[in-house]
């Protein structure tokens, strides 16, 4: 977080902006003529801060839009008038620059209530110093209006007032718009570094008690940084939910960053989020978000407040392309499941097998708060071809424990229940956890754990019957999924499909694709007329995998939402050789459209970067389409008929 230079603030009156040098000479006049015009709202800050007394509730502006100037003089007051109110409450939510109220000096002057944990506030709390309120971020403007927490004084931060009277509360409207409308007492930072920006962001002069101008930079956010490889993963892997003509929501950080870094092959994307940050106007500014496509909102990005950098502040002012509303509009369930294809992307700290997420505790320890999240998760999967999207590292602190866990901890907040979420994604792959029971999200979960936790998960979700107690599997480099095999094709005659390794937690489709071959199919591909492919089986042909010795690809579409398999092809090393035998299988419906061929050759591809040299098959000779399909890779084959079947050799050299 940046702060501007603490000359600035030490000086108080007017600054720059209302006495440079001559542009300054306009701001000066219109000043001037503003005090001639409400000289009562210019007092002495003493004796504006004497307003304050003992039990009253004060709300402070939020994040970035924070009005530093007015705390710190707050701050003053109190240290030169120690007994001038005792036992104030200070509101305040997204805590992100200074809060000298949680000092343990101030603490008979103040108690901190903070709806949303930052981390400048998260030992006072956990100390219990200071007070957290857990609520969905739409509902608290509800308890201002209702006085359920009465306001009594509001420090907020605001432009200039134009011609008219009225001052933008520009980048922080989230709550502070409803506190400022139902505060008895509202002192207001008059800042020309405030952006004015369009929506419900104004309030009139006469709405307001007492002026302070005071120009300083706002507080800018800065991402703490992450392991760039594993978050511009995270960043790809998203990117392929996303489909051009959605409207996202995203939070901040630096995966976030991540996530809308990877958009930018994307068109026609819209926004109606609570938070805008710097990724989302460089989407803006390259096209990519133009809000075309919105259902509500149309040609408007939507959101309640900022967090970013002073480029990102400049190109919001007076930028008709951008609203900013009051956060019981952004975040209502109802609203956000107005626009068709609403994706929700969002982070937690822990996710546990059964699909349960927190991002607020880690267990009893209180790390920051329910925030939007949950309303945007749900408004998101109550929206038409809507999709909530859980984004998050596979492991913390620097690697040493794993983020997808078996159960929350003890006293860990269930941010996002177990239907609250569509798609995990990590760095090593995407989850999809909708409609699926538990013994299916564990394992589509445990397999985009990080692959050191995975034998861990694996014997803790069995322990506790999550999964089969015979559930199989890889340890250690020979079973790590190799996402960098993924790859989507098209035939020749126009098919196109994903090409992926198998995954552990694949015996779903595989099961189904089975049981869609017909008897001939299922017969060329086993060599038997066995009607049935139970769990073990499929564990042993295709789901248990040495990378290193073996490999499975899934050619798989999509139907309507739900990834199909519609071909398999794999090989294994022959013990002591550098061959391998491959085998291949496609769904009826899909034959003749060029798949085996594409099949064969990405295997082919594989294993000769593996250093095999060949691959061998056994061939019904009934089967005359993988019989051509193998005579017809461009290699060396050799064909033997022996006990009913053709022996094939392929040798992997150009005729």
């Amino acid at each position: 977080m940046n702060s501007q230079d603490p000359e600035n603030r030490e000086t108080g009156g007017c600054t720059e902006g209302y006495n440079s040098e001559p542009g300054g000479k306009s701001q000066v006049t219109q000043l001037d003529q503003v005090k001639g015009k409400y000289p009562e709202k210019f007092a002495p800050e003493n004796d504006i801060f004497s307003n304050i007394h003992a039990g009253d509730r004060i709300f402070i502006g939020t994040a970035c839009g924070e009005p530093q100037y007015l705390v710190q003089a707050m701050i003053n007051f109190v240290e030169s008038n120690p007994k001038a109110f005792f036992d104030a409450e200070v509101l305040h939510v997204w805590t992100l620059g200074v809060a000298p109220y949680t000092d343990r000096k101030f603490r008979k002057n103040f108690r901190h209530n903070t709806f949303f944990i930052a981390e400048n506030a998260r030992e006072v709390v956990n100390k219990g110093l200071a007070d957290y309120t857990p609520i969905f971020a739409s509902d608290i403007p509800d308890l201002f209006k209702r006085k359920l927490i009465p306001v009594d004084i509001a420090l907020v931060q605001v432009s200039p007032p134009d011609l008219h009277g009225f001052m933008s509360m520009g980048i922080s409207i989230d709550i502070t718009k409803t506190a400022v409308e139902n505060a008895s007492l509202v002192i207001a930072q008059l800042n020309s570094e405030m952006p004015r920006i369009h929506g419900d962001t104004f309030i009139h002069i006469d709405d307001v008690d007492f002026l302070v101008p005071h120009d300083e930079a706002l507080l800018e956010y800065e991402a703490s940084d992450l392991p760039h490889e594993s978050v511009d993963k995270i960043g790809e892997y998203v990117g392929r939910i996303i489909d051009d003509g959605d409207t996202i929501q995203v939070g901040y950080g630096a995966l976030p960053n991540a996530i809308l870094s990877n958009l930018r092959h994307k068109k026609d994307l819209g926004i109606h989020s609570e938070l805008l940050g710097d990724g989302i106007v460089d989407l803006m500014k390259s096209g990519v978000v133009n809000n075309s496509k919105k259902t509500v909102d149309r040609d408007k990005t939507v959101a309640s407040f900022c967090i970013g950098n002073r480029e990102t502040y400049r190109y919001l002012d007076d930028n008709p392309a951008i609203e900013f509303r009051a956060i019981d509009y952004t975040n209502d369930p109802v609203n956000i499941a107005m626009h068709k294809n609403m994706v929700a992307i969002n982070t937690a700290l822990e996710i546990d097998l059964t699909g349960q997420a927190t991002a607020e505790s880690l267990g009893k320890y209180f790390f920051s708060g329910i925030g939007g999240q949950a309303d945007f998760m749900r408004g998101a999967v109550l929206a038409k071809r809507g999709r909530s999207i859980l984004a998050l590292p596979s492991t913390g602190r620097e690697g040493t424990v794993s983020r997808i866990v078996p159960f929350l901890k003890e006293g860990a907040g269930v941010t996002l229940t177990r239907g609250d979420i569509h798609y995990v994604v990590t760095e090593y792959g995407i989850a999809y956890l909708h409609g699926k029971n538990v013994r299916e999200r564990a394992m589509a979960l445990i397999s985009i754990a990080h692959p050191s936790f995975q034998p861990w998960l694996i014997e803790e979700a069995k322990e506790a019957a999550l999964i089969y107690k015979d559930q199989a599997y890889m340890p250690g480099e020979k079973g790590k999924y190799p996402a960098e095999l993924e790859t989507r094709r098209t035939t020749k005659s126009g098919l196109e499909f994903f090409m992926r390794p198998v995954k552990i937690s694949d015996e779903p489709l595989l099961k189904d694709f089975f049981y869609s071959l017909s008897e001939e199919t299922r017969y060329n591909r086993f060599l038997s007329r066995r009607e049935d492919m139970p769990r073990d089986m499929l564990q042993d042909l295709f789901l248990v995998v040495d990378y290193t010795q073996e490999m499975v690809l899934l050619a798989t579409v999509e139907h309507e939402g739900a990834e199909v398999v519609i071909g398999v092809g794999q090989y294994v090393v022959l013990e002591g050789t550098l061959t391998a035998q491959v085998a291949l299988v496609v769904r009826d419906d899909y034959h003749n459209q060029g798949l085996g061929s594409e099949l064969l050759s990405y295997l082919a591809n594989i294993a000769q970067k593996q250093g095999l040299t060949g691959f061998t098959a056994e061939i019904l000779p009934d089967n005359k389409h993988v019989l051509h399909l193998l005579e017809k890779t461009g290699h060396i084959v050799e064909k033997k008929f022996t006990s009913g079947v053709y022996a094939i050799e392929i040798a992997f050299q150009e005729k």
